[in-house]
Formats: structure tokens, C-alpha cells, sequence
């Protein structure tokens, strides 16, 4: 892939940057009640995710980059520093994405989808609620809001131009935008209801569990079900009136979604295999806590039957290098920020915030840290670096002002979610969509934050009276 020469030089630039940031802070005094270690220790982390949030190099680079100087220089143990490779959520995470090309390959994500389109989509804004709906059925078995896009994504660019509205001919507003903007407003939904629809979420439950919070599968959906639900209503309906398509009917959406079944022809034999075991790993993960089951072993059994009926081969394992991408990166991180966290760092930090927030009743403290891990997701490239970096920190405050820790926990964990429609960059899902053409940057930044408000609105008041009933 060629780079523009001013965009190379730009990148060349912001790496300086980083490196001088990453410099400047390790030979700047230890602050007082912190150890050297966990100083030197802060200042490679938050450049590593300074240089992700500046574009200065990929997630996956920097965090090598990281992890190695964090050894060489003897401020992370090796054992330290590979401990993310031995943790069994993160093979979950990997082996789930795995599993998620099975079910593009089978065909099964399509067949769902058009469905769900052949029933609800005789308007656009049925076929919004088609797509989102189609994409919350999905996402249990798809631990990442970027792949489950890779199905959804080319459905809507086929229901967009199928109906007239392309990027080409200047037509974008008649549905295209529309269906663009409701599908990624829809995966910050579909990312929450499930403890296994995106990356961080596995990460951040076992993070609570430092804090004694256990989050369970069933717990996790049955305390983000109300808030979700209201907004699968509310959000479709909220972007038909602030961003509406041109077109408001399509009755020819049913036929397409039509069409394409009569393609795609009886559902085939690995569809069968795909969805019985897709509905068999799902309720395994549902049953592991009172069955006393490993959630990840459970993954690598629903892997197994693919590998055996041959609906994932090795040829598929040597083409799926984003998966080793992600397993190499995020063991890097979660290494990183759970030995800051032990090094006393994220104490220290804690300390600081909560001596502002000191005196404030336990639900101001609880607001107010909730808008503030939404807000600070501008800065962030990554929802999973933005979690792995705060979530502690965040918790830990909540927990000391009196904050229930169980509601802090998931308050903050559903937040990591629903706030990443709210700039382009704020989740890689969005940048397939925002490399369509239907949408522009400009557009993401206005709508995207209008979303992320309603979503943190419903949350902080539906979610949180659902929470206290429940918890």
C-alpha cells in the first residue's frame, strides 16, 4: 500500500513526537508515592497509545515497539510482559473471530440478514431496523464490531445502489447515508447487549474481577437488555428525523432480500452445521457459570466441529491474519495496563481523581465518571486501548466514592461500547463504513454525537433504575 509522500512525512513527524512525549516523561521525576518502575512503566504505555490515537503507527506496531523497550529496559519482567498470552479470554476473543469467518463463509450471516429484510423492509426505516436487528441475532458469535460490519456492510452497499442510491452518481442521500449511519449506530448497540460481541468486553469483565465484580454471560445481557432495547426502538427512528433518507419506501427491498435467497438456494448443509453450532456454543456460554464451564474451551470445541465439517480450513486460519494481529496486540496491552494497575500506577491515579471528586454523593460520582469516560473516547482510536487504559482507573474511584461496584463495572463497560459512533475514528467498524462514500467525516462527528448522547442518556437513566432493580 503506497503512501501520499506529504501523509509520510506527517506520520514521520507525529512518530518524533511520540518518541519525544515517551522520552520526556521517563526522565521527568517520579512523582511522590509512585515507584520509578511504574513511572517508566506509564511512560511506554501512554505513548504506545499516544501513538495510536496520532496515527503515528498501527495499534499492532506500537504495542511491539512497547513491550519490547518495557523489557529491554528491565522494567517489565518477561514473564510480565507475555503473562496476556496466557490468558484464557483472549484465546476466546481470537478463536471467536475465527469462528465469526464461518459464519460469513457458510453463509449463514447473509442468509439471517436478508431474512430479517424480506419480512421488515418495506420502507427505509424498516430496513434500518432490519439491518440492526439482523446484526444483534448475529453477535454473540462475533466478538468484533469490525468483522460483524464485514457482513453487514456489503448488505446495506447492495440494498443502497439495488435502490438507487449511489455514491457515483451523487445520490447517497436518497437511502444509502441513511442505512450507512443507522447499521454503525446500530453496532454500538449490538457491541453492548453481549458479553461476546466485541473485543474489550471479555477483557473488561475479567478486569472487574480484581475488583470482586463477577460478570456472568447471563448478567452481562440481562442488565444491558432494557436500556438496548429502548434504544433498538428510539435510534432508528431518531435518525430518520435528523439525517432522513430521500427515499422513505422501498418496496423493492423484499424482492432484492428475495432475489438474493433465491441465489443463495436451500440452506445448505454447512449453514446446518453453522447455526446448530453457533445456537450450542451460545448456550453453553449462557449455562458456563452454573455448569461450572470453560467459556473458552467451549469456543475451541464450536471451532473444532467447523474445522471437522471443513467450514473453516487451515487455508482460512493462514488468511485470517487480523486475528493474530489482534492476539498479539491486545495480550501486549492487557500485560501492560494490568502491570500498571499492580506496580500501584492506577492507585496512584485513582487517589488524585478521587480527591476532586471528594465529598460528592456516590451518584454524582457515578454520573459524572460515566460522561467522562464517554467524552474522553475523542482521544481514542481504539475502544479496546481507551479500556484497557481507564477502566480500572475509572472503577476503582467509583468504588471508593461508594459507587455500587457491580453497576460501576458495567456502567463503564457498556459505555466502551456505546460510545464509539461518536467520531470517525472512534471504532475501526466505522472507517469501512465512512470508506463507502455514502458518509462523510464531517457528518460522523454531528450525527455520531447526537447518538452517543441518547445512548448515554438511556443508559445513566433507564439503564441505571434497571440496574438498581436487578443488581
Amino acid at each position: 500500500m503506497s503512501h501520499h509522500p506529504q501523509e509520510t512525512k506527517q506520520q514521520h513527524f507525529m512518530q518524533v513526537l511520540v518518541f519525544f512525549i515517551g522520552f520526556a516523561i521517563w526522565f521527568s521525576p517520579t512523582p511522590q508515592g509512585l515507584e520509578t518502575q511504574a513511572w517508566h512503566l506509564f511512560a511506554i504505555f501512554i505513548s504506545a497509545i499516544f501513538a495510536v490515537i496520532l496515527n503515528a503507527m498501527a495499534i499492532l506496531t506500537s504495542s511491539i515497539l512497547a513491550v519490547s523497550i518495557a523489557v529491554l529496559t528491565g522494567t517489565m519482567s518477561s514473564k510480565q510482559a507475555y503473562s496476556g498470552f496466557g490468558e484464557g479470554f483472549i484465546l476466546l476473543i481470537i478463536v471467536a473471530f475465527l469462528i465469526a469467518r464461518g459464519v460469513i463463509k457458510s453463509g449463514l450471516g447473509k442468509r439471517i440478514a436478508f431474512l430479517i429484510i424480506r419480512k421488515f423492509g418495506k420502507s427505509s426505516l424498516g430496513l434500518a431496523y432490519s439491518v440492526i436487528a439482523a446484526d444483534m441475532f448475529i453477535s454473540p458469535a462475533f466478538p468484533s464490531n469490525t468483522a460483524r460490519s464485514g457482513v453487514l456492510f456489503p448488505i446495506v452497499n447492495a440494498l443502497s445502489a439495488d435502490s438507487g442510491s449511489k455514491v457515483a452518481d451523487g445520490t447517497r442521500k436518497k437511502l444509502g447515508a441513511f442505512l450507512m449511519m443507522s447499521s454503525m449506530a446500530g453496532l454500538t448497540l449490538s457491541s453492548t447487549l453481549w458479553l461476546t460481541a466485541m473485543a474489550a468486553n471479555p477483557a473488561g469483565a475479567k478486569m472487574a474481577g480484581e475488583y470482586g465484580v463477577e460478570i456472568s454471560y447471563g448478567l452481562w445481557a440481562l442488565a444491558a437488555s432494557v436500556p438496548v432495547i429502548v434504544l433498538f426502538f428510539l435510534v432508528p427512528w431518531v435518525l430518520f428525523k435528523i439525517y432522513p433518507p430521500e427515499i422513505k419506501k422501498t418496496p423493492d427491498a423484499p424482492k432484492i432480500a428475495q432475489d438474493a435467497l433465491d441465489t443463495m438456494g436451500k440452506v445448505s448443509k454447512n449453514e446446518w452445521i453453522m447455526a446448530a453450532t453457533f445456537i450450542g456454543m451460545v448456550s453453553l456460554w449462557i449455562m458456563s457459570g452454573s455448569l461450572e464451564l470453560d467459556k473458552t474451551a467451549v469456543a475451541f470445541f464450536g471451532l473444532a466441529i467447523l474445522m471437522l465439517s471443513n467450514i473453516f480450513t487451515l487455508d482460512d486460519l493462514r488468511n485470517e491474519g487480523n486475528a493474530l494481529g489482534t492476539l498479539i496486540w491486545f495480550a501486549i496491552l492487557f500485560a501492560m495496563s494490568v502491570h500498571l494497575d499492580k506496580f500501584g500506577f492506577m492507585g496512584w491515579v485513582g487517589e488524585n481523581i478521587s480527591s476532586i471528586v471528594d465529598g460528592f454523593s456516590w451518584p454524582v460520582v457515578y454520573t459524572g465518571l460515566t460522561i467522562g469516560y464517554v467524552l474522553i473516547h475523542y482521544f481514542f482510536v481504539s475502544q479496546t486501548a481507551q479500556m484497557l487504559a481507564l477502566f480500572s482507573v475509572f472503577l476503582g474511584v467509583g468504588v471508593n466514592a461508594g459507587v455500587p461496584a457491580e453497576m460501576m463495572a458495567l456502567m463503564l463497560l457498556f459505555a466502551t461500547n456505546f460510545n464509539a459512533i461518536i467520531t470517525p475514528q472512534g471504532s475501526s467498524a466505522n472507517v469501512i463504513y465512512l470508506g463507502s462514500g455514502y458518509i462523510e467525516a464531517a457528518e460522523i462527528y454531528k450525527i455520531g454525537g447526537i447518538i452517543t448522547f441518547i445512548n448515554t442518556f438511556v443508559f445513566l437513566t433507564v439503564g441505571t433504575v434497571w440496574m438498581l432493580l436487578i443488581l
